[in-house]
């Protein structure tokens, strides 16, 4: 149908159906907050978020061992509770841990 009008489009590498997970930072990654959780993962920390359309939940404060982290998100699991939380990284504000943070310095 489109074969006339576009006739050597290809997708970009990347872009949008290919998964994004990278295992650990290599000496050629950014320093993005979804990378410094991953290097974290299995850490426990308290996650401060605020949900600015919410009156109930406006600052909250999620406590847990980071289970994974991604671009967009955070999973984190509360062992004294048993609850699982999946939280979009654009809510969260910042995190707070009672141990050192792993944290690659040679970019």
């Amino acid at each position: 149908m489109n074969n006339n009008y576009y006739p050597n489009y290809s997708m970009p590498s990347g872009y949008p159906n290919q998964e994004y997970a990278p295992t650990a930072m290599n000496t050629n990654e950014q320093s993005y907050i979804e990378n410094i959780l991953r290097l974290n993962k299995g850490k426990l920390g308290k996650f401060y978020c605020t949900f600015p359309d919410s009156n109930e939940w406006r600052d909250t404060v999620f406590s847990g061992i980071i289970e994974q982290a991604a671009r967009d998100h955070l999973i984190i699991s509360n062992p004294s509770t048993g609850k699982w939380y999946l939280i979009q990284m654009i809510y969260l504000n910042y995190c707070e841990f009672d141990e050192k943070i792993n944290y690659l310095t040679n970019f």
